[in-house]
């Protein structure tokens, strides 16, 4: 199970266990902080052209999962120096409809910089680390709708 540093300001990972969304909250919260925006991507149970999706399978290029997390915590942090914590963190294995399979957490003093650096900070995350998704429906399955190219931090756009 994930649990968070207790000497660093960030929290990154990659589990295969129930990813621990409210705990992620709690610890992203500081006395000088007075925002803090979560993100969590649940399991759907629908994607287009795709109705009765069940579940949900990723998996990732392991080794290179934490350091691509560590590039986009320290971009947020660039973006953003008044931030607090930060917290990206994703599941792989099967993930059941319902589930989270990725949060991403910030907080900072003031609202625009958390939603604007956890925006950022789930945008590049799915734009740039090594991480695939098969979907499982009804009708078959399939690993996602589309090649997907893996660009670096910072030219995800």
């Amino acid at each position: 199970m994930l649990t968070p540093p207790v000497d660093q300001d960030d929290w990154l990972g990659l589990t295969e266990d129930t990813l621990p969304v409210g705990l992620a909250a709690d610890w992203a919260v500081l006395p000088r902080c007075g925002a803090m925006v979560l993100f969590s991507g649940t399991a759907r149970d629908h994607a287009p052209g795709r109705d009765g999706v069940e579940q949900l399978e990723y998996e990732a290029y392991e080794e290179h999962v934490v350091p691509r997390l560590a590039d986009i915590a320290a971009r947020m942090r660039e973006s953003w120096p008044t931030l607090g914590r930060v917290v990206l963190l994703h599941r792989i294995g099967t993930v059941p409809v319902g589930a989270s399979s990725v949060v991403v957490v910030a907080s900072s003093p003031h609202r625009p910089e958390s939603f604007e650096a956890a925006r950022f900070g789930i945008d590049t995350l799915k734009a740039s680390v090594p991480i695939w998704k098969r979907e499982r429906w009804k009708d078959g399955e399939s690993w996602g709708l589309e090649a997907q190219h893996i660009a670096d931090v910072g030219e995800e756009k």
